[in-house]
């Protein structure tokens, strides 16, 4: 059996339980692990006698170490490609904004310099969407809990990480146990991440969102809709066979009357697929008794891989003044990070570059931290 990490907790508890170890010692080891990341179990202070030979038979402070560290030539977004302890490889980014810039509801915004992480729940991905780099992959195993909270880890000794997305590699909610044991750590201590800084991103499957509301509450839930008809969606995103848009939508009703919570709504904009006129009318009236933000997305490439092509400005331009303007949809442009390190959205596809440097961080207008 494989030594977990120290941040699997449910296996951390269930082992003191076993030892007859108060659970209550355990926030204060993740603390210490994270001060202290190449430390020795016998390192941290006033633990129980009986803690130490646990700790040292059946966890790591660390199971996965950073293989290589890449800043994007603007020094605002920094990729890690992180191995895990069976060899395999996942992809984690760091986004920095400045919550100052910009406007909110007229009002000059308040906050100041933050960072966003982007985490991968999975190694690889079942769904197969087409325009997704690491669809290309196919699906090779799930993270643990622990490997998915490493990467938090890993990144708060880059930055401080106010918010957290579940937008990297893999389906989120197809490895829920894992990510609800996760979040839950990163709302605890020592990370204190509040439920309403954290987004978690899927593709629409229909029995976990039935029961994330109640697993994770004030959580954000952002969909990757893609297209507003059922046809073409399936083109571009297979998976969607199985998730019918009608039967997806009464579920993301249920969801919103139960948490009272806006939804985002991610949208791929693919040039002569999804972007005409037509699909932002079609799209308005499938979310008109939504709550809603809808994030246009600009197709970023994949090499040769991709047949499709990114829409031009002005169909984006277009396609956001029917949603806005028309019909009141509050519609955001995603603003596009680190394409030159391929570490822009759907551009996550392991592979071990040589190039490793740490740059000093820019700041850019927030365009993430939507205060739903």
């Amino acid at each position: 059996m494989a030594i977990a990490s120290i941040f699997d907790g449910g296996e951390l508890k269930k082992q003191f339980q076993i030892a007859g170890i108060k659970p209550n010692f355990i926030p204060f080891i993740w603390k210490y692990v994270v001060q202290n990341p190449n430390c020795d179990w016998d390192d941290i202070p006033s633990l129980p006698s009986a803690a130490y030979p646990l700790l040292r038979s059946h966890f790591k402070p660390s199971t996965s170490s950073l293989h290589t560290v890449i800043d994007s030539s603007d020094n605002v977004t920094t990729k890690f490609l992180i191995k895990l302890q069976n060899g395999s490889f996942v992809e984690a980014v760091i986004m920095r904004y400045d919550s100052r810039l910009g406007k909110y509801g007229g009002k000059p915004r308040s906050g100041g310099p933050r960072s966003t992480l982007c985490i991968s729940s999975q190694v690889g991905c079942k769904m197969g969407c087409k325009f997704c780099a690491t669809g290309t992959m196919g699906f090779k195993s799930n993270l643990s809990s622990g490997e998915i909270v490493e990467q938090l880890v890993h990144a708060s000794r880059f930055s401080q990480i106010r918010n957290v997305v579940f937008m990297g590699m893999g389906e989120p909610l197809n490895n829920y146990s894992a990510l609800v044991e996760a979040i839950h750590i990163m709302l605890g201590s020592p990370f204190q991440l509040s439920p309403k800084k954290i987004t978690v991103s899927t593709v629409g499957i229909i029995h976990a969102i039935n029961k994330l509301q109640s697993d994770l509450p004030n959580l954000n839930l952002a969909v990757s809709l893609h297209a507003p008809v059922q046809n073409i969606r399936c083109q571009i995103m297979p998976a969607a066979r199985a998730f019918p848009l009608e039967k997806l939508m009464d579920a993301l009703q249920t969801y919103q009357k139960n948490s009272g919570q806006k939804i985002f709504i991610e949208y791929i904009m693919l040039d002569e697929v999804n972007d005409e006129e037509e699909h932002a009318h079609q799209l308005a009236k499938l979310l008109e008794t939504f709550q809603v933000v809808v994030n246009l997305i600009p197709f970023n490439p994949i090499g040769n891989l991709s047949c499709f092509k990114t829409s031009s400005e002005h169909k984006v331009a277009r396609f956001q003044k029917i949603l806005r303007g028309t019909y009141g949809i509050r519609t955001t442009v995603r603003k596009e990070m680190g394409q030159d390190i391929s570490g822009a959205c759907g551009q996550l596809v392991v592979n071990q570059p040589n190039k490793s440097s740490m740059g000093s961080a820019g700041l850019l207008t927030d365009i993430e931290d939507l205060h739903l």
